[in-house]
């Protein structure tokens, strides 16, 4: 198994490179690039994904502009970037410069990912702060959204499938759907508003906090203070996100389990005379749960960025998912590529874990003798 796990993460190198090629051909070919949202910024017309982001770390205010206004309409060079006219070229040429589009393409990317092999992601185009530095102030929200959110949702969901597919069609079977079908129709967002509307010093009661992942005083609390001001600023944000992810795996399970319960081995088994709870434990339960741990990784990746995005902006909770989010809106490509690295290689290493996971629930399962 450790030469198994050893290729899986020499493997991880040239998938990771593939990735970035076809994000950086994407995006670099994307309109209205960085050049464009900074030209945008000093003509006081750009539009932010938030109202949190300037344009302050680009060091390009209104006095840089020097004698914009001695271009006109018909004398002025030709700018390659619309909304540029009436700019002076020694401003261009210095923007360009300053957020490295004065090289070829190529050039770019190959420095891109010498720089990413030592784990410099640069520094962010508009927040004058490294990329690393924001990407681990905001990794907490993610990571707590993230984890606590899966863990519940597997929870929740793994009994409860179990158990509908071994009381297919009877009266608990029944009900247990129609909240099922009701948390599948409501999207995350959704519940989430009700929840503030509800809970959160909406309309009704005023019992949960509606802004960050701790309180102010947090730090002057004991031990067991923190533990439980940082559940309950988490406690609305993880039901929004659990609501609207245990209905699809419950399902999933259900019918995994059931499948595998008419199978002739089940039959066998009990002909036999093992009980019930030996036939559903000792053989049914490794081969249903294989199909449940293979979408782990995915659910978790997807719960941690986009799952979490809405949830995010609801709660104030300021994470991976709207940092990236705001990136992509504001062409701010250390940040963007940074985020996008760092979730496609955490979304590699989850699917190494999903591997592992197999031969814990099974055994039998020998990836040692195939190849990668």
């Amino acid at each position: 198994m450790l030469a198994y796990i050893i290729r899986r993460l020499l493997l991880i190198i040239p998938t990771l490179f593939g990735i970035m090629v076809i994000n950086f051909a994407v995006i670099q070919t994307a309109p209205g690039g960085p050049v464009e949202q900074i030209i945008a910024q000093i003509q006081g017309n750009a539009v932010d994904a938030t109202s949190r982001v300037t344009g302050g770390g680009s060091d390009l205010n209104q006095d840089s502009l020097g004698d914009q206004q001695r271009l006109d309409q018909g004398g002025g060079f030709e700018s390659k970037y619309r909304g540029a006219r009436g700019l002076p070229p020694e401003l261009i040429a210095e923007i360009e410069a300053m957020v490295g589009f004065d090289k070829p393409i190529h050039e770019r990317f190959f420095i891109m990912v010498g720089n990413y092999a030592t784990f410099n992601f640069g520094d962010s185009f508009f927040q004058d702060r490294k990329v690393i530095d924001l990407v681990i102030d905001k990794m907490p929200v993610s990571i707590s959204l993230g984890l606590w959110t899966t863990i519940l949702t597997y929870l929740i969901s793994i009994p409860l499938g179990i158990r509908k597919a071994v009381r297919d069609g009877s009266r608990f079977d029944i009900w247990t759907s129609g909240v099922i079908i009701f948390g599948n129709a409501v999207p995350a967002f959704l519940f989430a508003v009700l929840l503030v509307v509800l809970f959160a010093g909406g309309s009704f009661v005023d019992w949960f906090p509606l802004r960050g992942l701790t309180s102010e005083n947090w730090s002057e609390l004991s031990l067991l203070g923190k533990i439980g001001d940082y559940f309950w600023h988490l406690t609305l944000p993880l039901l929004a996100l659990t609501i609207g992810a245990f209905a699809g795996l419950t399902m999933l399970t259900k019918n995994s389990f059931l499948d595998q319960i008419n199978q002739q081995y089940v039959v066998t088994a009990r002909a036999k005379g093992l009980t019930e709870k030996r036939v559903l434990y000792g053989h049914v339960f490794r081969n249903g749960m294989l199909i449940v741990i293979a979408g782990f990784p995915s659910a978790f990746i997807g719960i941690l960025f986009t799952g979490s995005l809405l949830i995010e902006v609801i709660f104030s909770l300021d994470g991976l998912g709207l940092l990236g989010f705001e990136a992509a809106l504001n062409r701010d490509f250390p940040v963007l590529f940074g985020t996008l690295f760092f979730f496609s290689l955490l979304g590699l290493l989850m699917n190494l874990i999903g591997d592992l996971a197999y031969v814990a629930v099974d055994p039998r399962i020998d990836f040692e003798s195939r190849e990668v």
